[in-house]
C-alpha cells in the first residue's frame, strides 16, 4: 500500500529536485548487497563549513538531532519519499517543522550527505536531482556596473 501511494504522489511530483547545496558529488551512491551489507546510502558532497543546505522538496520534518556524532534532519517530503540530510554543523528545523522547496534546513561541515527513501528501501538520490543552469553573461568593461543576471534554471535529467 505505501509503495503504491509513494507512486502515486510521484506522479504529481516535479520533474526533478533542485540539489541540496551547490557543490560537486565527492562520493555516489553505492548500493549494498543487502540490507544490511556495507555501501554508501545516499551522495555526498564537498562543501565549504557554513554552507547552507536546503529542503529539495516540501515535507515535514521527522527528526533533528544527533545520531553517532553526526547531525541530521529527516524530512517526510510530500510526495511520501523520506529525505536525509547529515553531517550537518547546525539544524534549523526541529522536529515537527513544516518545510518548503528551498529553504535552509541547516548548515554543513566540510561535507553534506544526502540520502532518499522509499519506506524503508534506500534510492540513489543522483536520477532524481537535477542541476542548475546558469547563463553565460559579458562582464562589462570600465566603470560600468554589471546588471543582475537573470536567476539560474533546474535542469532536469531523464529519469
Amino acid at each position: 500500500m505505501q509503495h503504491l501511494l509513494t507512486s502515486l504522489l510521484a506522479a504529481f511530483a516535479p520533474a526533478c529536485y533542485p540539489p541540496p547545496v551547490d557543490a560537486p558529488v565527492t562520493l555516489p551512491f553505492v548500493a549494498p548487497a543487502c540490507a544490511y551489507c556495507p555501501g554508501h546510502r545516499g551522495l555526498e558532497y564537498g562543501v565549504s563549513p557554513g554552507t547552507q543546505v536546503r529542503a529539495v522538496s516540501g515535507g515535514v520534518v521527522r527528526f533533528s538531532g544527533v545520531v553517532a556524532g553526526t547531525r541530521y534532519v529527516v524530512v517526510l517530503q510530500d510526495d511520501g519519499l523520506v529525505a536525509t540530510y547529515g553531517d550537518l554543523d547546525r539544524a534549523a528545523r526541529r522536529a515537527g517543522d513544516t518545510v518548503h522547496r528551498g529553504e535552509t534546513v541547516g548548515t554543513s561541515t566540510a561535507t553534506v550527505s544526502f540520502g532518499l527513501r522509499d519506506g524503508e528501501r534506500y534510492l540513489d538520490p543522483a536520477p532524481r536531482l537535477g542541476r542548475w543552469k546558469r547563463r553565460p553573461r559579458l562582464v562589462p568593461s570600465g566603470d560600468r556596473v554589471a546588471r543582475p543576471g537573470r536567476p539560474p534554471t533546474l535542469q532536469c535529467t531523464a529519469r
